[in-house]
């Protein structure tokens, strides 16, 4: 009626703001579900296994809704995933299904491991190639993602073969684990050194790739538990050797990483930090799994530091995830009242 103020618009729906931030999330968020799924290993291998699981169960949840998600651009939206399947962040599918898969075979869920194993294993030659062919030369720290992709394969592999006395499986390993640290040399190669002062965060997979190529000889040297025989003395002392030589290189990254941290700081929150907790968790995990399987006891303390370190960088980067997207769906919500009132706005 005229002189009647106009109705207030309707307030924006909770979903609709979260829709909205949800669309907008880039593929490198599956290194939430890396950085969660290997912080539950290490809280396995020290003993904290009621965290372990707690931690466990978060990043399950995450994979479900990233892998729906993944489904559901696949089906309607291809365009949009041909295009982020393009990028190297979209590796992160592989390795962070099986990081969760290498968890579920310390349960004893055999079953779901080998499930999920087929399932990276399925994605990984798919995504690789589509990555690898838009590789060039000054690549951010995600251009490592193909290694740790590869050798996360390994790494479930050789822990299924171990469980299941399957030969087989841990020759393909083998080949996988070689494959990765030739995979690892051409990053290198490409990967720009100054993302060690200015990335945002996956510079940090420099180092990460490195610390789960020495988990991955580490589960390599005890797969012959379960197939007695597997490796003679020559190839136990190459990978053994390998493998301590990757762990100090994995060590001296993340020295180098860390002390880049502190000469350039780098405080806002980025998507991209779950890609330096990620490296963080794998190098505390790689140096407790190194001390066992390569009978280096001295290395179980500082292993144990490493792995609380990375707990703490993940609850502070979980604290600001958390912070940035209800930032985020505030803005949203706002930005829907704005468009609602325009909309009714008298032309």
């Amino acid at each position: 009626m005229p002189g009647c103020p106009a109705s207030p618009p309707p307030a924006p729906s909770p979903g609709a703001a979260l829709r909205v931030w949800w669309a907008r999330r880039p593929p490198t968020a599956g290194a939430a579900v890396m950085a969660t799924g290997i912080v539950s290993v290490g809280l396995r291998l020290t003993g904290y296994e009621n965290l372990s699981r707690v931690t466990l169960a978060m990043a399950c949840a995450a994979w479900v809704a990233l892998a729906a998600d993944f489904a559901v651009r696949l089906v309607r939206r291809r365009e949009r995933w041909l295009t982020e399947a393009g990028t190297p962040g979209a590796l992160n599918a592989v390795a962070a299904t099986t990081v969760l898969g290498t968890r579920f075979s310390a349960l004893g869920r055999h079953t779901l491991a080998e499930a999920l194993l087929a399932l990276a294993a399925v994605l990984w030659p798919v995504l690789l190639v589509t990555v690898v062919r838009r590789w060039k030369r000054g690549m951010p720290g995600t251009v490592f993602l193909g290694c740790v992709a590869t050798q996360g394969l390994a790494v479930q592999g050789a822990v299924l073969a171990r469980a299941e006395a399957l030969a087989w499986l841990a020759y393909t390993a083998l080949v996988l684990f070689w494959s990765g640290l030739v995979l690892y040399v051409v990053a290198l190669a490409l990967f720009d050194l100054r993302q060690v002062a200015e990335g945002a965060g996956d510079q940090w997979v420099a180092g990460g790739a490195l610390a789960i190529s020495a988990l991955a000889g580490a589960e390599l040297l005890t797969a012959d538990d379960g197939n007695p025989y597997l490796w003679n003395d020559d190839d136990t002392g190459v990978l053994r050797t390998v493998t301590v030589a990757l762990l100090v290189l994995a060590l001296a990254w993340y020295a180098v990483l860390l002390v880049a941290e502190v000469r350039w700081p780098r405080l806002r929150y980025d998507m991209c930090r779950w890609a330096t907790v990620f490296p963080m968790g794998m190098t505390a995990a790689a140096t407790l799994s190194v001390a066992a399987a390569a009978d280096v006891p001295s290395l179980k303390g500082p292993g144990e530091v490493l792995l609380w370190v990375a707990v703490a960088a993940w609850l502070v980067v979980a604290a600001a995830a958390l912070s940035e997207a209800l930032t985020s769906l505030k803005a949203s919500g706002r930005a829907s009242v704005r468009a609602s009132v325009r909309s009714r706005a008298p032309r």
